[in-house]
């Protein structure tokens, strides 16, 4: 039997984004010289900071793959993978324009009608129209077919209710899209029967209520939805091609460099600690930098696959997201271990919300048990 390749192949020239990513660094240097941000870890869940959005935005940096007649800047899915590499890198708050940016972006090019995409794309690129992700439930886990969320057909649009968990920034997003049921569960056919709609989170009946992390801080959320009335025109595609779409969405939400990023500000840093001697050095740095290099590599590869719209790239994103948030968690571990009573506070403070964030890399974005299951039909094993 022949394996197929896993991930495509990097057919983009790699110094091509060399311009941009200088001007991203540039930018980057004069904002910490301003001490507007200081370098953190997993900023595109943790750090939002809206001021620092519509910096991105006025730079052109935010709606980048939007075509010009929609607002956006008309560039490759390529060139905003060198931006957004960048600002991980550098550990930049960028929570608050990242679900929108990342996901909603191609999702309204793909399926969204024109009005739509007039009302939400040019908000989005101004750093003006903030989202969240109406996926998960309760009860559910990475089985998104299972979603009991209801919407009912009603006089000029939809009723929906239900519960969606784990909405990150909804207590301070615009609006999120929701995958709901719209028709009863056929046994044999599971992934049929669903839609998606464009929910206002402010809308009467929504109702959202904070989930803490262990050490006091507040990302995640539960919204409860009771009858909340959607109009026809923010059914977010076709009805009941709901499953197909999200699918689609989820090749962007896997393999972009947040995978494997969210720790490398910790990592950057424990080289400068260890040049400076206030860590003892060790042969697993070049371990883990070589590993981020390799994913660094693969989701470029990817980047460009679904710039092609290539078939595949779901598994591809897959893998991405397997290896890279696994790496992300050994980072952070490493670290922990290295950290002690006389490392700097700083360097300590970057470890101890590292080590705290640690449990939810191979959780968001699915399960890496489930996602070994996408990569083993990507291979025709089940």
């Amino acid at each position: 039997m022949t394996i197929p390749r896993l991930v495509p192949a990097v057919t983009q020239d790699p110094h091509a984004t060399d311009e941009l990513r200088t001007e991203v660094r540039a930018f980057l240097a004069e904002q910490r010289a301003r001490d507007t941000f200081r370098a953190a870890v997993d900023t595109w869940l943790t750090g939002w900071d809206e001021d620092f959005t519509r910096a991105l935005a006025a730079r052109g940096w935010l709606g980048m793959t939007v075509p010009t007649e929609y607002g956006g800047h008309g560039r490759t899915f390529v060139e905003r993978f060198a931006v957004t590499e960048e600002l991980l890198a550098a550990g930049a708050p960028v929570a608050a324009h990242w679900i929108a940016d990342r996901q909603i972006v191609p999702s309204l090019l793909n399926y969204g009608s024109e009005p739509q995409k007039h009302r939400f794309l040019p908000a989005i690129a101004r750093g003006e129209c903030f989202f969240a992700i109406g996926m998960s439930e309760p009860d559910s886990g990475s089985d998104l077919a299972s979603v009991s969320t209801k919407a009912v057909r009603v006089d000029g649009g939809w009723s929906i209710t239900g519960a969606k968990v784990w909405t990150s920034g909804a207590h301070r997003a615009d609006a999120f899209i929701c995958l709901a049921r719209t028709a009863p569960v056929d046994p044999a056919h599971r992934h049929d029967g669903l839609s998606q709609f464009l929910v206002d989170l402010r809308a009467p009946g929504v109702d959202i209520r904070p989930i803490i992390s262990m050490n006091g801080e507040h990302h995640f959320n539960e919204v409860l939805l009771d009858e909340v009335f959607v109009a026809d025109d923010m059914v977010f595609g076709v009805i009941g091609n709901g499953w197909q779409q999200v699918t689609s969405e989820l090749g962007f939400e896997r393999s972009g460099p947040e995978r494997f990023l969210s720790t490398f500000a910790l990592l950057a840093e424990t080289a400068e600690q260890m040049a400076a001697g206030t860590l003892p050095r060790h042969t697993d740095l070049g371990r883990l930098t070589a590993r981020v290099v390799a994913l660094h590599q693969m989701s470029s590869a990817v980047a460009g696959a679904l710039e092609r719209a290539e078939s595949g790239a779901d598994t591809a994103a897959a893998v991405v997201k397997v290896l890279g948030t696994t790496t992300e968690g050994d980072i952070a571990d490493f670290a922990d271990l290295l950290a002690d009573e006389d490392s700097p506070a700083h360097y300590r403070a970057l470890v101890d919300h590292a080590v705290v964030q640690r449990p939810g890399f191979t959780l968001r974005g699915g399960t890496n048990e489930v996602l070994r299951g996408v990569i083993a039909r990507g291979l025709g094993m089940r």
